[in-house]
């Protein structure tokens, strides 16, 4: 079995090559061609944790593999993170453990990816300018996804702790594909106006801009909120967006910034255009013309760990990365 570790799954698993992943991953996800229960969800409930249990096969990427992830509050008074995530890869003929990812490297990168996929599909072609809401590993992974479908020219970023948004501001200008001109403003209602694309990154749970600051036009990808309690984007941009989806099923369960207008009867469940596989499927359409407001609304499903998890192993074993085991 191949172990990797957090910096060797960021070296094996290239945003351009995740992004093109993500796509074939949702497509199988809303076609039906993967297996992809809802996640599994473990209370520790003494310490106010909670452990997260995410599995799906994919046959089409002969890929079968499982997410652990562990999310406890409490850890940074203990020196720790609050999130610890590993990922286990199995094979699909006999079973046999492949390898174990570090997971958290790994979600930071597919969850960007999918948003870059998200981009790709439904943000103007011409877009140049974009606002990141949130400054962590998140903020870092969606920059460079956005960075890497369109040509952008601007960024500026907000997040309530200044020095994290400086400190942001400068790891990233220039990095990559994202450009220098990356500079943090006072509020984030100053980061989206004029902004053609919008990533909210925050574990907010109220709206993190007003909605009548967002430019028509405008793309937002919104990926912090991933409970009912959560909620980064207000209900006015949602009820006027064309809103699409990673999973309908997986969103009505847990994101706060659908349900919350759902409560309160600005929106039904048809308000969902599309899950973003059903539009790389060619079953629905997106964007529809250059003033309209999209919002990709994502909260995580297990095939785009599988996805990433299977580049990521291939590319480790072509380029030798990793540490060999024996289980037996």
């Amino acid at each position: 079995m191949r172990i990797l570790n957090a910096a060797e799954v960021r070296q094996a698993l290239p945003m351009a090559e995740a992004i093109a992943g993500m796509k074939r991953a949702f497509a199988q996800l809303s076609t039906g061609r993967a297996q992809t229960p809802l996640r599994n969800r473990l209370d520790a409930s003494a310490v106010d944790g909670v452990a997260l249990f995410m599995p799906a096969f994919l046959p089409e990427e002969e890929s079968l593999a499982i997410k652990v992830v562990s999310v406890f509050p409490e850890n940074p008074r203990r020196g720790e993170p609050i999130i610890y995530a590993t990922v286990l890869v199995l094979d699909p003929e006999t079973g046999r453990p492949l390898a174990l990812l570090e997971g958290g490297s790994l979600t930071a990168i597919r969850t960007g990816a999918g948003s870059g996929a998200a981009t790709d599909l439904l943000a103007r072609p011409e877009a140049a300018s974009v606002a990141i809401i949130g400054s962590g590993v998140q903020a870092r992974s969606h920059l460079e996804a956005v960075c890497t479908v369109r040509n952008i020219r601007r960024v500026r970023v907000y997040s309530p702790t200044l020095d994290h948004a400086v400190a942001f501001a400068e790891e990233m200008a220039g990095q990559g594909p994202i450009p220098a001109d990356v500079t943090v403003t006072e509020s984030a209602a100053k980061a989206v106006v004029g902004a053609d694309i919008v990533c909210t990154t925050t574990t907010s749970t109220s709206p993190v801009f007003p909605g009548r600051d967002l430019s028509l036009g405008t793309h937002i990808n919104a990926v912090g909120s991933f409970t009912p309690q959560m909620q980064e984007i207000d209900e006015d941009t949602v009820a006027r967006a064309l809103v699409v989806v990673d999973s309908r099923e997986a969103v009505w369960a847990e994101a706060g910034d659908l349900l919350v207008p759902l409560k309160k009867g600005l929106i039904d469940e048809d308000h969902i255009w599309a899950e973003v596989g059903e539009i790389v499927a060619g079953t629905r359409t997106g964007r529809e013309d250059a003033q309209q407001i999209t919002l990709f609304k994502s909260v995580g499903v297990a095939v785009q760990d599988v996805v990433a998890a299977g580049i990521a192993l291939r590319n480790a074993e072509r380029l030798g990365l990793g540490t060999e085991i024996r289980l037996s």
